[in-house]
């Protein structure tokens, strides 16, 4: 796999460490417990989106972009990252966020991810739960062409073929890891949401003959729905590739038991995994992915689905940001 015949402009701090985590792992009594952190990509606190943009924004210089537009909830971490690759770039920045959960709070409409975007001078403008946020983002693009700009439009998460390409690389890096570290992968999970991480994961492992399995933790869309929208973009990024026909619809798993009441809002499974983490590894989750990503794999360990003593690695897609703009969902008490 040449990656490096697409377009491409590198900024994240790579390769993300690999980690053991050895409390928790002890304290699950379950498999041996590893972590990637992609929190580590150093874009504006870090991120899965971050690898994604790199490949992203290398295409929008090489068609002449002076303008990045995309779209996401709230507390998006994908807008967070991508408001700062454009800061780092000089290019102006249009951020659509729509409220998919209901809440008002100033905590979470200003507050966490909301904050960095207008930090990194971004555009920022909100749009109402259910609105075609795609229509929407093709107006805007429509209206500032009209104006002699040159607009690159990001989907939601960064997640089509060339952002996906970021995670075929993380793929390979992964790997190239597991093989100097003389690490057998039992299992790669991690927290599953637009689809881009985990279908340019499945892309990449496939394409290497790895024979490592990636369980995708749902945090917004039933079961066949989420698996279908992983295996048709990992289809259309093997394509890109110039690599078709190689992956099989069961190489796309996804548990979508962990959602809760629905996007972004918050479950007591999600809260008790972000505090168990973070008392046990010093490693800060986030209420939308990781947690939800984490309780899965915590659920699953307890479960016995994974062998004991078999080597698991649960991917760190960052986002700890998005905790300040949910200080009311922990529970936690004040001054003694």
């Amino acid at each position: 796999m040449h990656l490096s015949r697409f377009p491409r402009l590198r900024f994240a701090h790579l390769n993300t460490p690999l980690e053991p985590m050895e409390r928790l792992s002890r304290h699950l009594g379950g498999p041996r417990l590893w972590i990637k952190r992609d929190d580590c990509t150093g874009l504006s606190t870090g991120g899965n989106k971050t690898r994604k943009l790199e490949f992203l924004l290398g295409d929008a210089a090489a068609n002449g972009a002076d303008i990045i537009i995309t779209q996401g909830a709230t507390q998006s971490n994908h807008a967070r990252q991508t408001a700062a690759a454009a800061a780092k770039f000089g290019l102006a920045c249009h951020l659509l966020l729509e409220d998919r959960t209901g809440n008002s709070s100033p905590d979470y409409t200003l507050n966490g991810n909301v904050l960095l975007d207008r930090l990194h001078g971004a555009t920022v403008s909100r749009r109402p739960g259910g609105a075609d946020m795609n229509a929407e983002m093709e107006a805007l693009a429509s209206d500032l062409r009209a104006k002699g700009g040159k607009p690159y439009v990001i989907p939601g998460g960064g997640s089509n073929p060339v952002g996906a390409l970021g995670y075929v690389n993380a793929a390979l890096e992964l790997v190239s890891q597991a093989n100097d570290m003389g690490l057998k992968i039992a299992h790669v999970v991690h927290a599953t949401g637009s689809a881009g991480t985990q279908a340019g994961l499945v892309a990449g492992l496939v394409a290497m003959n790895s024979a490592i399995p990636v369980l995708g933790i749902g945090v917004r869309a039933p079961r066949e729905k989420q698996e279908q929208s992983v295996f048709d973009l990992a289809c259309r990024t093997l394509d890109h590739m110039g690599l078709a026909g190689i992956i099989k619809r069961d190489h796309v798993v996804a548990n979508c038991d962990y959602v809760g009441a629905g996007y972004g809002l918050p479950t007591p499974g999600m809260r008790e995994a972000v505090k168990l983490v973070a008392r046990t590894e010093a490693i800060l989750l986030d209420p939308v992915y990781t947690g939800k990503g984490m309780d899965g794999l915590i659920d699953q360990v307890n479960r016995g689905f994974f062998a004991k003593d078999s080597d698991v690695v649960f991917l760190h897609t960052g986002g700890s940001a998005a905790l300040f703009g949910y200080p009311s969902a922990f529970d936690l008490p004040g001054y003694i």
